[in-house]
């Protein structure tokens, strides 16, 4: 067993603290961003129903993108809000992603599916908490 001494003049990384559902929407929002996701916005379910606190929806312009905002989501999450999805579902060829953290649920989707689908139409009374076009 090799023993190292203290440095007190050496930091000490903090922990990194679970995450509440509205600070995790927004890492999940700001990791979409990061990788250039288009259309991003945040619903606030809570009014609503008990299904998910928030919906994180954005948009990618390609099968790759989608895979590269599910992966940052996933990875920001992770390291900064020190959560792991419950789930994580979905296939690129699909053209939906969907990571579950129970109270946060982030949708990727290409522009068709958004389309196609309109989860913005379905939770049109849900409050809105953020938008990035």
């Amino acid at each position: 067993m090799t023993l190292t001494s203290f440095d007190p003049e050496t930091p000490v990384a903090a922990p990194v603290t679970e995450a509440d559902p509205q600070a995790l929407a927004r890492i999940v929002f700001d990791a979409m961003a990061d990788k250039l996701g288009s259309d991003l916005i945040i619903l606030d379910l809570r009014p609503l129903t008990i299904v998910a606190d928030y919906f994180v929806i954005g948009t990618a312009g390609s099968p790759r993108q989608l895979k590269a905002l599910s992966d940052a989501v996933q990875d920001q999450a992770r390291l900064v809000g020190g959560r792991k999805p419950v789930s994580a579902d979905g296939a690129t060829e699909s053209g939906w992603l969907l990571v579950d953290f129970g109270d946060v649920v982030a949708h990727v989707m290409t522009a068709d599916r958004r389309e196609y689908y309109g989860l913005e139409e379905v939770w049109k009374d849900a409050p809105l908490v953020a938008r990035m076009a």
